[in-house]
């Protein structure tokens, strides 16, 4: 284990492959292949910039489209190689979200970034990596990146676990604001929808859809746990149909900010 990169550690001991097989994970991940969807086209290129073990780039090459998927740790790479079919349109190349030189400008037709923005702590390496999807990606073309939001972390690991006052005390929140700061040594960087609209600004593209792909999921995971299957599915209906209300955003976990290539 490298005692030296506390991101690497973690995804060596984190049950990475298994996040999305809850029911918070499953509402994250139908969410999020619910906004992917109508952008896949015959023909169309998709480029997934931090995949992880695979579970998006191998389910959109299931249905017939070319993935590029482009992994930072080799861990995640062998298990992600150990699901791939021969057959299978696509290519797995270890790499970094801040450097995606080995693509010429305008390959792709979608470019997803689903992990690299929850682990990049400076707003030049934030913007580094929105820079290089945009690069790469199509004019007309699809961007989606993926956060982590401040607001679930406060409630869920600050008051609902009593670390609040630690975390003021250790600089990672602050007291009056309640503006959250990360470290790499913290894991996971943060956000409000007000920085995520930072961001974007800076790039050449039209912001379509701003979405909360778990909501507030994980603040009821015991009650969805024990749901039957009609109820689960009449909470879904709820799901999908307050996911993009600008008033409910922020509290979600996990958010997918959907732009569109000028």
């Amino acid at each position: 284990m490298n005692h030296h990169n506390p991101l690497q550690n973690y995804y060596e001991s984190h049950q990475e492959d298994a996040r999305l097989t809850s029911r918070p994970g499953q509402i994250e991940f139908m969410t999020t292949m619910r906004c992917i969807e109508p952008c896949l086209a015959p023909g169309c290129r998709v480029l997934e910039v931090g995949a992880g073990t695979g579970r998006y780039s191998l389910t959109i090459a299931q249905k017939g489209y070319q993935v590029d998927a482009v992994e930072l740790f080799e861990h995640n790479i062998q298990i992600f190689k150990s699901k791939i079919t021969r057959e299978l349109p696509m290519q797995i190349h270890q790499g970094n979200a801040l450097n995606l030189c080995m693509f010429p400008d305008e390959t792709f037709d979608i470019t997803l970034l689903l992990g690299p923005m929850y682990h990049l702590y400076t707003r030049e390496d934030q913007q580094k990596a929105l820079q290089e999807a945009v690069r790469v990606t199509k004019k007309g073309g699809i961007v989606m990146a993926a956060y982590c939001m401040s607001d679930a972390a406060i409630l869920q690991h600050g008051f609902i676990r009593g670390n609040t006052k630690s975390l003021i005390e250790n600089g990672l929140l602050e007291p009056v604001s309640f503006r959250t700061h990360s470290r790499p040594e913290d894991i996971i960087a943060l956000h409000r929808p007000s920085d995520i609209v930072l961001l974007r600004k800076a790039l050449p593209v039209t912001p379509l859809r701003l979405v909360a792909t778990d909501g507030f999921a994980h603040f009821i995971q015991d009650t969805l746990d024990a749901m039957d299957e009609e109820s689960f599915a009449l909470y879904l209906q709820y799901h999908f149909a307050t996911c993009e209300r600008s008033d409910l955003v922020g509290i979600s976990n996990h958010t997918l900010d959907i732009m569109q290539r000028i």
